[in-house]
């Protein structure tokens, strides 16, 4: 029941994280946005890991899972927030909802055993991914052009591998750190490598109209991964199936919120993926 619950908390905190932080990247801009959220999902996480496990061990392998953790989830969200400023949110984020499924590609290319029926799954999300990127759409009464549609859904593409290789990293620390650790190594990373030479630089931009966009990302993002540390010590496939529900929720939320229409092969392809996604994780479990 924990699972259950938890999974669709976490669909929920990161659909809201989907919407504002959609909104903010359109009006400051990607690297401004991954900066801000970063800074505020830092002075929540870090306090609370500091004071639960002060002393991590991040001898061994600890250090590269911690880093390409790290690393994947602020690139690909990075990536994520530019393709919100051109495409279609439902679409974007029902490609990187795919992040599950190229985290078990990334498992079994490590060597872990593949479950029977996960290779026509794979194919089949891909199909849904060319669907969804097949049409450009409509977004508050204003047309989106394949072209732009085309180009988002290939930066969300490109974001869906760095989570996915984010997720992978990610379990393979949750292995020998603590799991207070776990939320800790994209804010790190973010604050580090794009906040910090940002604001050196003069570039960070923020205005009165984003801030709170940029601060419940920031915020949504870190009650998110708690959430789904706390459903995955219950049951890990459970938790990953219903909180990648956020792409659907998203969906349909942006259909209210930014007024989004997706032509029919677009909505085939939201289907096939969310199906895809969902068929995987009942495999796995």
């Amino acid at each position: 029941m924990i699972s259950v619950v938890a999974g669709l908390a976490t669909a929920f905190a990161f659909a809201t994280s989907v919407l504002v932080s959609a909104r903010a990247s359109r009006l400051i801009g990607s690297p401004s946005t991954l900066a801000g959220a970063m800074v505020v999902g830092l002075s929540i996480a870090l306090p609370i890991a500091l004071l639960t496990a002060p002393r991590p061990d991040l001898s061994g392998d600890a250090l590269l899972w911690f880093a390409l953790a790290g690393f994947g989830n602020v690139i690909g969200l990075l990536l994520t927030y530019a393709a919100y400023r051109i495409g279609a949110v439902g679409i974007i984020s029902t490609i990187d909802s795919t992040e599950g499924a190229i985290a078990a590609t990334f498992a079994v290319l490590a060597g872990e055993a593949v479950v029977p029926g996960v290779g026509p799954i794979l194919v089949l999300i891909a199909i849904g991914v060319v669907l969804a990127a097949s049409a450009g759409g409509e977004e508050e009464g204003v047309p989106i052009s394949r072209d732009r549609a085309v180009r988002a859904a290939a930066l969300a593409t490109m974001s869906a591998l760095c989570f996915g290789l984010s997720l992978f990293a990610s379990g393979r620390a949750a292995g020998v750190l603590p799991t207070a650790w776990a939320v800790l190594p994209a804010r790190v990373v973010g604050v580090a490598f794009v906040a910090l030479p940002l604001v050196v630089l003069g570039r960070f931009r923020m205005t009165r109209k984003a801030l709170p966009f940029v601060a419940v990302t920031g915020v949504a993002e870190v009650i998110g991964f708690w959430l789904f540390a706390v459903g995955a010590r219950e049951a890990i496939a459970i938790t990953a199936v219903l909180s990648s529900m956020f792409a659907p929720v998203s969906a349909v939320a942006a259909f209210v919120v930014f007024r989004e229409r997706l032509a029919r092969r677009q909505i085939a392809g939201v289907v096939v993926i969310v199906a895809g996604v969902v068929g995987l994780g009942i495999l796995q479990s």
